[in-house]
């Protein structure tokens, strides 16, 4: 145990020297205003941030025609330790696994504007495989402002985790309790559903309303970024399309809040978000199951601070046909703040929290996690090392307490570089 914190400590150490050279010069110091940076800024996107200083751009005079490609690379060096849940060492269990090196992203896509009124963005993830290549492909018709329409391949409105741009995020990975599968108490193999939705195929109304309010109404087949073809029926219970409805209320006092946990170019903004949440997955799960889910949210970037915190909740109701009375309740919840200590240095901290076996059950996960970002000047490089532990707690039994973890490593470190263009 002694030697995996000793190396969960060094991984984590890697990028933070032990000195912040005072004379290391930022781009960003000279600050011109970062609302006008902001202004220039594009995260629909969802991948990155696209600036004028990033890459190329092709824009008619008047500016209602613009093509933008971007590109996008994350590669990792991860360390995953996993408890042995109490098996005989006779098993031949691995502690450690799924370690190494790994491509979670090698993004192309481009994006831009038509006819000064639609948006479109399409990304191909050659590190994915097979409905993942395709990342997301969408078109937005903007009637204005406070009305806009969105169809194809994007996130779903649900938790600010997912919905913050790919390359903007705090830490390397989203918070546990947002991706480990639910802990069902029936051998139902198709039925292991996450509190988060990510991307998924379908069609939204949304807005923002006197630069304050933001909606986002939409319906989608709820199966998820892998699956790009339909698949869908219609519900033996409530005789409803088999589909995933969503929506998500927003409010920021001091105009929209950009999609980043911390920009290197912005540092003296004072931008926050307030939300809720709720979709309602109707057959859900190989039709097995009908998913409710509902959230809060909380986003504040403060010149060079940065926090949030979320809770979210998931309720599991079996179909007539699954003849199941029980229904299970899930729960999460996380907070992370983030500080820019240097020009280009950001260090994290984050608690993550998840009720993964249902609230019938005695037990938590305690997730709590620390990160350091640098971002190389002059480049679009971003470097990130996190560590993260995960401790059991509360559990009536010893066999409820080597269930929880199931899957999920108890240390967890990795080493990031992200490039992007």
């Amino acid at each position: 145990m002694k030697y995996n914190r000793i190396f969960a400590i060094a991984m984590a150490a890697m990028l933070s020297v032990s000195t912040f050279a005072e004379n290391e010069k930022n781009e960003n110091t000279e600050t011109p205003n970062n609302e006008e940076i902001l202004s220039k800024m594009d995260m629909e996107n969802g991948v990155i941030p696209i600036a004028d200083d990033r890459g190329f751009t092709l824009q008619s005079k008047d500016g209602n025609f613009v093509f933008k490609p971007y590109m996008y690379l994350q590669g990792t060096l991860n360390y995953r330790y996993y408890d042995d849940e109490g098996l005989d060492k006779a098993y031949n269990q691995d502690n450690v696994a799924n370690s190494g090196f790994a491509m979670p992203y090698a993004i192309i896509g481009f994006t831009g504007k038509a006819f000064g009124k639609i948006d479109y963005n399409i990304s191909i993830n050659a590190a994915g495989s097979g409905g993942n290549i395709l990342q997301q492909a969408w078109i937005d018709y903007a009637v204005s402002p406070a009305l806009r329409f969105r169809a194809g391949k994007f996130k779903t409105p649900f938790t600010h985790a997912y919905l913050t741009t790919l390359g903007e995020t705090l830490f390397p990975q989203v918070p546990t309790s947002l991706t480990a599968s639910s802990i069902m108490p029936y051998s139902l193999n198709a039925v292991t559903p996450t509190i988060g939705t990510g991307f998924d195929l379908g069609f939204e109304v949304h807005g923002i309303i006197k630069n304050k309010f933001g909606y986002e109404v939409g319906i989608f087949n709820g199966t998820g970024s892998s699956v790009n073809t339909a698949t869908k029926g219609f519900s033996d219970d409530n005789h409803l399309p088999s589909l995933l409805y969503a929506g998500r209320l927003t409010y920021m006092p001091n105009g929209p809040m950009p999609l980043t946990q911390g920009n290197a170019k912005m540092q003296n903004l004072n931008k926050m978000l307030i939300g809720i949440s709720a979709n309602y997955n109707n057959e859900a799960e190989s039709e097995s199951t009908n998913d409710f889910r509902a959230g809060l949210e909380f986003a504040w970037l403060y010149n060079k601070w940065y926090f949030a915190a979320e809770g979210y909740y998931m309720h599991v109701g079996f179909t007539d046909r699954q003849k199941i009375d029980e229904t299970l309740n899930y729960w999460g919840a996380y907070a992370q703040v983030g500080y820019f200590v240097a020009p280009q240095w950001q260090l994290g901290v984050r608690y993550d929290f998840m009720d993964r076996n249902g609230s019938g059950k005695d037990g938590v996960l305690n997730m709590p996690a620390a990160v350091v970002n640098y971002f190389v000047p002059k480049t679009n490089i971003k470097l990130s090392a996190m560590y993260q532990y995960i401790g059991r707690t509360g559990h009536a039994t010893q066999l409820d307490r080597d269930m929880d973890d199931l899957g999920v490593s108890k240390h967890t470190a990795c080493v990031m570089m992200q490039f992007a263009f």
